[in-house]
């Protein structure tokens, strides 16, 4: 599962990491607690005069489809199984043609502690301080409460791809779920707009998947990181895991 991330580059940081273009009014909120619902960054490529361009965009967490009646199904959305997302109306128009990376720093998932009775947050994160892009999803959604030419008639959301977590190792004590990572390669191909064989191209980055992660970092973090009005860079800072410190709050 991924409900909780870390993204707080500037859109500068994006293009070069990402090699990507972005338009000079594009505006980040920098945030050590990006929440489902919350405007985010994603990387796409599109066709422009027979080119391909690869960019930096602002979308909602949460895909909206572009049948949906309202946005509120982009509640429900935020992240899209990699077992079902081919047959899923929400997700399997956007799996042929509308295919993003969602980039961050690091993601939140909490553990339960031996006792049973709390849970101690952890921030997992790469090894040199990279970014991770995880594979995406994103789709336009026409407001039809807004009148055509309207600057807020089209809501562009997203969601992350999350695949089944490793059988073994530190990963697989977190959470039974894990957002899938993307290579350089695997994102190059993953957004590539004009790939006929989506679902192998699932098959390839779930493929890559477990061993892009295997060298990610687990952190132990302060329990603030649970209450989304909390949003600083202290957020991160390693602590004691609650094992160590004895029970926390329930």
């Amino acid at each position: 599962m991924c409900g909780r991330y870390v993204m707080a580059r500037a859109v500068g940081d994006l293009v070069a990491e990402l090699e990507a273009e972005a338009e000079a009014s594009l505006e980040l909120r920098a945030s050590y607690n990006v929440a489902p619902t919350t405007d985010v960054p994603i990387v796409l490529e599109r066709l422009i005069d027979g080119e391909v361009h690869r960019q930096i965009h602002v979308a909602k967490w949460g895909l909206v489809p572009g049948w949906a009646k309202d946005p509120s199904v982009g509640v429900r959305a935020f992240n899209a199984r990699s077992e079902t997302v081919a047959e899923k109306p929400t997700f399997r128009s956007a799996l042929k043609s509308k295919r993003c990376g969602v980039p961050v720093q690091g993601y939140y998932e909490w553990k339960k502690s031996a006792d049973g009775k709390s849970k101690q947050p952890y921030f997992v994160h790469s090894a040199d301080g990279s970014l991770i892009t995880f594979a995406g999803l994103y789709e336009w959604w026409k407001d039809p409460s807004k009148e055509n030419g309207a600057p807020d008639q089209w809501l562009l959301s997203a969601s992350i791809i999350t695949m089944a977590s490793p059988p073994e190792g530190e990963l697989a004590t977190l959470h039974d779920r894990l957002p899938v990572p993307l290579t350089a390669k695997g994102l190059a191909e993953w957004l590539n707009p004009q790939a006929e064989t989506p679902a192998q191209l699932l098959e390839m980055v779930l493929a890559d998947a477990y061993g892009q992660a295997a060298s990610w970092v687990l952190d132990p973090v302060g329990a603030a990181v649970g209450n989304v009005r909390n949003d600083n860079p202290g957020l991160i800072e390693p602590i004691e895991p609650i094992a160590l410190q004895g029970p926390g709050p329930g």
